[in-house]
Order: structure tokens, then sequence, then C-alpha cells
């Protein structure tokens, strides 16, 4: 029962995303949506049992795989700060394909994010939860010309299962955007649903594939995007701190 009742503010942000995403499941739109996939190759290095790194590179592709919309690279870093809570951040210098509109081209945008991270296990269920600050502006670009950092929070639930004798185990998590920027108001603006799973290979990595959903909120016509994932990430440990 206390235990119970120490989770009761986590469940109920479940129940939150859950009701907010069946309620926009009545939106119209003729959009049938369009494909994407973002490929992703990382390096990870575990300084001690506190401290983690992480380095990535990433291309992501629109328009039914023909066309890049973006590809970046990101630092990132976390701390944990007691048992299964951590506290992160990254950096992340993006080259975002402009492909609208009478100017188009390329890019620079930078983004930053801080993230509050918790997971617990029941049985064989991981259950996690994660809260993220986001901004991101364009470079070059001032207020006076009218670019205004583009803000998020980000409520991120999901909950992995550990089959006996399978290493396949599968992830399922479902994310919400709220957006705030200058002369827009505060609102939902999309949310995602991701299904996927991981693959550890001794002494060469991890392989994950993952297949998501993600559509717009509070607009006339909500756009959908399905999305394929591939990531390949290798982890270095400090032998001497862990």
């Amino acid at each position: 029962m206390k235990f119970i009742k120490s989770n009761t503010s986590l469940y109920l942000m479940v129940i939150l995303v859950s009701v907010l995403l069946t309620n926009n499941t009545y939106a119209q739109t003729e959009d049938t949506g369009d494909w994407g996939l973002w490929s992703t190759i990382g390096l990870k290095y575990k300084l001690n049992k506190k401290w983690s790194f992480g380095l990535e590179e990433q291309l992501r592709l629109k328009e039914d795989f023909s066309v890049v919309d973006e590809y970046f690279t990101q630092l990132e870093a976390d701390y944990e700060i007691f048992k299964n809570f951590k506290f992160g951040g990254g950096i992340r210098y993006i080259r975002e394909n402009d492909n609208q509109g009478n100017i188009q081209g390329y890019e620079n945008h930078f983004r930053f994010n801080l993230d509050a991270n918790y997971k617990h296990k029941l049985n064989r269920v991981t259950l996690s939860y994660r809260l993220r600050y986001q901004n991101k502006n364009e470079l070059g670009i001032s207020s006076t010309d009218g670019d205004y950092p583009n803000q998020n929070l980000r409520l991120k639930t999901a909950v992995k299962y550990n089959f006996k004798n399978w290493r396949l185990d599968p992830k399922f998590s479902a994310e919400i955007f709220n957006r705030f920027q200058e002369g827009e108001g505060n609102r939902f603006s999309k949310y995602r649903l991701t299904f996927g799973t991981d693959y550890k290979i001794k002494n060469f990595g991890e392989i994950g594939f993952f297949y998501r959903m993600e559509k717009e909120l509070n607009v006339d016509l909500p756009e959908t995007t399905n999305i394929i994932g591939l990531k390949y990430v290798y982890t270095l440990k400090n032998k001497k701190n862990n």
C-alpha cells in the first residue's frame, strides 16, 4: 500500500497522457500520413556509477524517405542523484532542410534540453518517466527578425517487459508536447506513440529498432507522420570506477 501511494502522482500523469491521446482521435483529417526514417549512430561513455556521457549523429528523412529532413550532432550527459532518479541535459547542432516557401535551403539551428528521469520495476516490467524542457532556435536570426525560441515541455512515459530467455524485449512509450512560444501562447502541439526493441551483442554494441507514430494537436488539419527508426550505440565503461 505504501508503494502504491508513493507512486500515485506518476500513475496520474500516465492517465492524463492517455486521456489526451484518446480525445485527439476524434479530430477530423484527410491526412494519410507521411513516412520518415531516423537513423542514429552513437557512443556512450559511463564514467562511473553516477555519471554517463553520450555523443550521437543522426540523419532524418521525410516525404516517404525521399528527402533529407535534417541531420545533427548531439552531446548529452546525465547524473544519478539517487537510485533510479537521474538529472541530465543535452545540446544539439542541427542542419535543417527547409524545402517549402519562397526561401529554401539548409538552416542552422541550436537546441538544448534539461531532463528529469525516474524508473522502477514491478517484477518483469520496467516503468520509466521523463520530464523534459526543450529550447530550440535558428542561428543567425535575431528576435527582431521574428525568430523566437521554440520551447516545449515534454512528458514521456514508457514500459518495457523482460521476457525470460528472450533478448528482444518489447518497449512502448507515449509522449506529449506542450509548446509555448512568444506570440503563440501555451498549447499541446503533438504526441508520439512508439513501439520498439533493442538487441545487445557482446563486444559489439546495441542495435535498436522502432516504429513511431507522431500526430499534431490543436490545428485544423493535423498531420500524421509514421517513422521507422534504426540505431547503433556502442558503450564504453571506465573499469576503474565501475
